[in-house]
């Protein structure tokens, strides 16, 4: 069977620092109707006394990190590795691979159409953003979250500085985030976001998936310049490169929303080079959809170079993500569209004083911006930056 074409689940994952209330956003989305896999009570579970994990826990770290009891006395262990960096990296060589495999076991179990959240403190730190379709992050103020510490886990405040610092920080969380839910408030405001998160993101991107269904960009006007939108392309590009691996494709941000103070549609363009067309067909096009860019219907092409120009074929995806739109253009190297795309966004990055035909912030355009990059026949503004660009990279000896 095809790569993509079964167990099209919506993987979720579910961050925030300790105190943030990420616990109770996990028990929400579980009332709704999540599958929750907590990665701390999995990693619990890999050193519960009589498995191998703790075997190995104790012959690093001596038996002082026993209770009474034989069991794993975690705030002993604590102790020990908190402020200690090369003693955490030790015990986390030991629980995340247990973790990783047992969490496999707890996902493959879950109904093929569920929407599977995993919890997991650590996901900034261990680098797992790419592997879910989309990425949770409760927010908090940290005095909110020192006042919580020392309330309901009788923490002094130096050790609970000492945990928060020992975390990434608010602002690389942020980077990774696709949804930001702020907890400095009451536990009602709190559902009421989640709900809203379930209702409005969750549940239609879980549709999509189910039905490979892209979402269609909303036929709106200009927006922003809006400065997330590069990074917003990050999370994207991780995505497709990790469901792509250990292929290293070339993948690129293109369009109006790759050139920083421009305005544009709020669609992110995306470019992934292909060898041939027929390599975007077949395993490749799965991998897209399970990591949630199903292809669009029909037969796609662009104009290379100006209005009579050739037709070129690309396929084209989008994103199941009812919050993001997408436009994914998977075009032949070296193609002349290819080109165009890259030609363009370099141009507009390093000349922003000749963007004529393109609009600026606040202002309605003379034409609408290049979709993917590359003018069309109804684009005359746009013809004319090619124009420019093409003697821009004469000029400058610009290669794609």
């Amino acid at each position: 069977m095809p790569i993509g074409l079964t167990g099209l689940m919506l993987r979720v994952g579910l961050t925030g620092g300790i105190g943030s209330g990420k616990s109770a956003v996990a028990s929400r989305l579980r009332e709704l109707g999540a599958v929750l896999v907590d990665a701390d009570r999995v990693a619990r579970e890999v050193v519960a006394p009589g498995t191998d994990g703790l075997a190995e826990v104790v012959a690093t770290f001596s038996e002082r990190v026993l209770g009474p009891d034989g069991a794993l006395d975690r705030a002993a262990l604590g102790a020990v590795v908190f402020g200690d960096e090369t003693a955490r990296r030790r015990l986390e060589a030991i629980t995340h691979p247990r973790v990783r495999v047992r969490t496999a076991e707890l996902v493959a179990a879950a109904a093929p159409d569920a929407i599977v959240v995993n919890d997991v403190p650590l996901l900034v730190e261990v680098g797992l953003a790419p592997t879910y379709h989309l990425v949770v992050v409760v927010q908090t103020a940290v005095p909110v979250r020192l006042a919580r510490l020392a309330r309901d886990r009788g923490m002094s405040r130096a050790e609970a500085e000492r945990r928060i610092a020992a975390q990434a920080d608010d602002e690389r969380r942020r980077a990774v985030a696709d949804v930001l839910v702020t907890n400095d408030g009451s536990l009602a405001e709190l559902h009421e976001q989640v709900d809203a998160l379930w209702r409005e993101r969750l549940l239609p991107y879980a549709e999509n998936l189910r039905r490979r269904r892209a979402v269609s960009p909303p036929r709106t006007g200009l927006t922003g310049p809006d400065p997330t939108w590069p990074q917003q392309y990050a999370r994207l590009a991780a995505r497709i490169r990790h469901a792509l691996a250990p292929a290293e494709p070339r993948v690129d941000h293109i369009g109006p929303t790759a050139v920083p103070g421009l305005a544009a549609p709020d669609v992110i363009d995306i470019q992934l080079t292909v060898e041939t067309l027929a390599d975007a067909d077949g395993p490749l096009a799965d991998r897209l959809v399970d990591a949630g860019f199903p292809r669009r219907p029909g037969q796609w092409w662009d104009r290379a170079g100006s209005a009579g120009g050739e037709r070129v074929a690309k396929r084209l995806h989008g994103s199941a993500d009812p919050g993001r739109p997408v436009r994914l253009h998977l075009r032949q190297v070296d193609a002349p569209t290819w080109r165009c795309a890259l030609l363009l966004r370099d141009h507009l990055r390093a000349a922003p004083d000749q963007r004529v035909g393109y609009p600026a912030p606040g202002r309605e355009p003379t034409a609408a911006p290049a979709t993917g990059g590359c003018p069309t026949a109804r684009d005359p503004g746009c013809e004319e930056e090619h124009r420019r660009a093409e003697r821009w990279a004469e000029r400058t000896g610009w290669r794609p």
